[in-house]
């Protein structure tokens, strides 16, 4: 068996060891925290001096940061141990979950490349899989990633760096496997594929925080635990983990802040960030990856937040992050990098041996620089004079004097005479160590540490249906009651209540045009008013959504129930003020009878116009084509309401049977009057309101039917709903 690579120069007491160079460092510490020193690297033997002069002038990283964790070291993982050998540590005073041995992970990506097709006659804008342009012509394949080849074990933080547009997210996401087309080459994890079992275990930090402005950073990490701990942990054990890993990432002082947003003033981004990281952390993930944590940040924000992530890997877990241009001293705090350029690697290896690495071949800065800099000066093409690079001249007559290319495919071309070969036999090396390791754990006992290729062997969900409806429905009315129940929106229905009650002050049934006239001005209020509210929804939460679905924390119908009754507060309760307020001060018929019914009606009408909202929202997932189509179909149905043309043309007759306007319309009629009410008319005579021109054309018999029609809409338009959300990509 190959024995575990030496990684005492890291310099961390991990668990209290005493085999570790500053052991003694830890002597008085609790046991199961751990010390990282992080010492700046000391293999120098590779660097002339110049090089080693610009690396030995970086400041020291992350002196005495400390981060509890009582998981067992790397080592532990991943070489099989007597009970004797494993370190004494003790576990009291942390949550249950991160008590739990981990399951560590090997991660393996050899030639992996993924391509896009663009449309040349475009301007190189891409298109579709499959599909041609719109002149017939064929797309061409442009290369994002190529033959890309890495190992990272438990333990070990690999910094993928490259210049922007070099594929670094690219392969970060497909290394996660929530990258969209085909990926080419092979991704392992343990061995074994992707699948659920992997997905449950692996944390993802994307670039952009998404999280909700309106809830403090104690609330995003309690609900973030009651979705994704197992439901074997009672609540309190779940509020203690979310309390550890709030502690452990230095967001105790702002626990009770709102996270903020572009509109909302919260905390700052180096502590978003760390809600972010934390969310992820919750789960005690195998695997974390990380796009970019520290794009936007100040140098000091930087340095806690990846000395908090090599805290993490320290742990035992396999991190692998983004990073777009370091200080020097991030960069040495680096296990390994993977540089990239226009989707090719350079260097793979050693992050204490890059310098070496370039050394060797003849690029070599000439002032002392911080080493990720130059890293990516060679990325981009910029390196000192070709010329005295050996075969430098050659390669730019090759590329036509164009230096910029010429560096870049010297160094794809030395990457693979020089690197890619030892770099296969190390993919080798451990493909053989992994399989005896395997055999040897199943042999001593299958739950030592399972394979996370079988997803069969656990549930698919951490939580049950009802327990995440509560949940979702609990943090939807949080976060929305700052909207629900907003000052402006108050005054908005009130101040229009109270116009709508002046302008038709107590109004006679001898008016009866103009008391037709406020029925319907009942229903195309509130036909608009939610309809224009629900259409924003869903392309709105799009991000949140595909992001907690992509982690599983729930099942898609467990949000979309919580969802539409979370909006019922809003939705029921500013009607019901509307209502009481312009029904007595119009003069409608007083009976507390009618005025239920009337309220039940708009109500009715209320949630069938929210269900076309949400279904239209769902449907096109675009803001401004959602509003412009909700317009025009809330214009179709007013006019075929049945108020402003009664004699439509047979040819557009059945559009009314497809507006809820007109049942909400015909119903309000029909609780308003009878077939025995009867008004003054003409020259004081007593006419029937059955027989006046705008009742007799609506009728107002068949109610039942009127109901069942909106019940239809009301249950059908939410089905197209959420079909819309389980087809698009909140499913994947």
């Amino acid at each position: 068996m190959m024995a575990p690579e030496d990684r005492s120069d890291e310099r961390a007491v991990i668990g209290g060891s005493s085999n570790l160079p500053v052991a003694a460092a830890a002597a008085n510490k609790p046991p199961g925290e751990v010390r990282i020193v992080c010492d700046e690297p000391h293999d120098y033997h590779h660097h002339p001096p110049s090089a080693l002069a610009l690396v030995s002038s970086s400041p020291p990283r992350c002196l005495n940061t400390t981060f509890n964790s009582p998981l067992p070291t790397p080592p532990a993982l991943i070489e099989p141990r007597s009970p004797s050998q494993q370190p004494q540590q003790s576990c009291s005073g942390h949550s249950l979950v991160l008590s739990r041995p981990l399951r560590p992970v090997i991660l393996k990506f050899e030639d992996v490349g993924y391509k896009v097709k663009v449309d040349s006659s475009n301007n190189g804008g891409f298109c579709l899989p499959g599909k041609s342009t719109i002149l017939g012509s064929t797309p061409a394949e442009k290369t994002i990633i190529e033959g890309v080849t890495g190992l990272v074990r438990p333990g070990e933080m690999l910094a993928m760096l490259g210049p922007s547009g070099s594929g670094k997210t690219t392969l970060l996401t497909a290394l996660a496997g929530r990258q969209q087309g085909k990926v080419s080459g092979s991704i392992t994890y343990n061995g074994q594929p992707f699948s659920a079992s992997v997905k449950r275990r692996t944390g993802f930090v994307s670039q952009d925080d998404v999280l909700y402005p309106h809830l403090t950073v104690m609330e995003t990490l309690f609900f973030s635990a009651l979705l994704r701990l197992p439901s074997t942990l009672s609540r309190e054990q779940r509020m203690e983990q979310a309390e550890h890993v709030m502690q452990e990432l230095g967001l105790n002082k702002c626990r009770n802040s709102i996270i903020g947003g572009a509109l909302v003033r919260g905390i700052s981004g180096g502590e978003r960030k760390r809600v972010s990281i934390g969310q992820e952390v919750l789960i005690n993930p195998s695997l974390l990856l990380l796009d970019e944590p520290t794009s936007g940040m100040d140098s000091t924000t930087a340095l806690r937040i990846v000395c908090t992530l090599q805290g993490l890997a320290r742990g035992g877990r396999t991190v692998v992050t983004t990073i777009h241009q370091p200080s020097s001293r991030l960069f040495h705090m680096f296990d390994k990098i993977l540089l990239l350029s226009e989707g090719h690697c350079i260097y793979s290896g050693k992050a204490s041996e890059a310098m070496g690495y370039f050394s060797s071949l003849g690029f070599v800065p000439s002032v002392a620089m911080n080493p990720a800099d130059f890293l990516l000066d060679l990325a981009n093409g910029v390196a000192p004079d070709l010329g005295t690079i050996p075969g430098g001249i050659n390669v730019m007559e090759k590329y036509d004097n164009n230096s910029n290319s010429a560096i870049k495919q010297s160094l794809i071309l030395s990457y693979n005479k020089n690197l890619a070969p030892s770099l296969r036999t190390e993919l080798l090396s451990w493909d053989q160590h992994s399989s005896s390791l395997t055999h040897i754990k199943q042999k001593k006992s299958t739950e030592d540490i399972p394979h996370l290729g079988h997803a069969g062997t656990e549930k698919q969900w951490s939580t049950s249906w009802w327990e995440q409806f509560r949940v979702l429905l609990t943090r939807s009315l949080k976060e929305r009651r700052h909207e629900s129940f907003s000052g402006l929106k108050i005054l908005q229905v009130v101040s229009v209540s109270i116009l709508c009650g002046l302008m038709w002050w107590h109004s006679k049934v001898s008016n009866l045009q103009d008391q037709v006239g406020l029925l319907f001005f009942f229903s195309i209020f509130w036909g608009f008013f939610p309809l224009f509210n629900a259409v924003f929804t869903f392309p709105q939460e799009t991000p949140m959504l595909v992001k907690e679905r992509r982690s599983r924390m729930y099942r898609l119908s467990s949000y979309f129930v919580a969802r539409m009754v979370g909006d019922l507060p809003m939705e029921l309760i500013l009607p019901t003020l509307f209502v009481t307020i312009s029904y007595w001060m119009g003069g409608l018929r007083p009976s507390v009878q009618t005025f239920v019914l009337t309220l039940l009606v708009i109500l009715f009408s209320v949630l069938v116009s929210q269900g076309i909202g949400l279904a239209l929202g769902a449907v096109l997932m675009d803001v401004k084509q959602g509003a412009t189509l909700a317009s025009v179909l809330m214009l179709t149905f007013l006019l075929a309401g049945g108020y402003y043309v009664q004699h439509i043309p047979f040819f557009m007759s059945w559009l009314k049977y497809f507006s809820f306007s007109y049942y909400c319309y015909k119903l309000l009629l029909g609780v308003q009057y009878s077939e025995q009410d009867s008004y003054v008319c003409g020259d004081g005579a007593l006419c029937r309101v059955a027989d006046y021109p705008a009742i007799k054309h609506m009728g107002l018999d068949h109610k039942g039917f009127d109901v069942a029609a909106l019940t239809v809409m009301l249950v059908g338009y939410r089905l197209i709903a959420y079909a819309a959300l389980r087809m698009g990509k909140a499913a994947r």
